[in-house]
């Protein structure tokens, strides 16, 4: 118990394991009562059940988008809850799983927009590495049980990252998926940025409007009218 105890205090210090670029922006908040409540939620949950996805790949995003970098943000719900599937970028899942029915949605918009070939792997790290900041409202969850770390924390978290991109960036493309990504449009600066809006791509609501919203030639509109570099999103 005392090893269990030690991994986890290091899993969830005061100082995680997130790019030097984002710890200076958001440092801060690792300081404050919510973020020590989430860590000790955490802690409590991993003692009984697994959580998704491993605490090492929670900051995936942030590790592979330097603040200063961010050019698209997409924004989901929580990670998927299924074992191999959420590795810390939104909607993503790893090498040789199958794809969960939101990314095949996604990758459907996606071959209509633009025209790209539907891909082997649902692993958007691709995407990421071009400046495309993938992140959930939540950054994590119990197996197989969807929502079970809403109103833990992680909501005051991902709400000071988005207002830090919006205040500090410009000419940012953010791409609002869902009635939970949507609630952080008001943390937006609608005339320094562009929001597109859609339905959530799970099949529940993916057919109420994200099918034909084309979210990825119109934020390459846009970036191409700010001069920033278009994002490659063929897979």
């Amino acid at each position: 118990m005392i090893l269990f105890q030690k991994r986890c205090i290091n899993l969830y210090s005061v100082n995680p394991k997130i790019d030097e670029s984002w710890k200076n922006v958001l440092k801060e908040e690792f300081t404050k009562e919510y973020f020590s409540s989430l860590k000790a939620f955490l802690v409590e949950e991993e003692k009984e059940y697994t959580v998704f996805p491993k605490n090492k790949e929670i900051f995936t995003a942030y590790n592979l988008v330097k603040f200063n970098d961010v050019r698209v943000v997409v924004i989901g719900q929580d990670p998927y809850h299924g074992e191999n599937q959420a590795h810390g970028l939104a909607f993503s899942v790893q090498d040789g799983t199958k794809f969960p029915p939101s990314l095949v949605n996604i990758l459907k918009e996606l071959h209509e927009d633009i025209g790209c070939d539907f891909p082997k792997s649902g692993n958007l790290s691709k995407w990421a590495q071009q400046g495309v900041f993938l992140i959930n409202a939540v950054l994590s969850v119990r197996a197989a049980t969807a929502g079970s770390h809403r109103g833990k924390g992680w909501e005051y978290f991902t709400d000071a990252t988005i207002k830090a991109i919006s205040d500090k960036l410009e000419n940012v493309v953010f791409i609002l998926w869902g009635k939970p990504a949507q609630m952080k449009e008001k943390l937006i600066d609608t005339s320094n940025h562009l929001i597109l809006k859609a339905p959530h791509p799970s099949p529940l609501s993916a057919y109420r409007g994200f099918f034909g919203s084309k979210p990825f030639s119109k934020t390459n509109k846009y970036l191409k009218m700010h001069a920033k570099a278009e994002i490659d999103w063929c897979l």
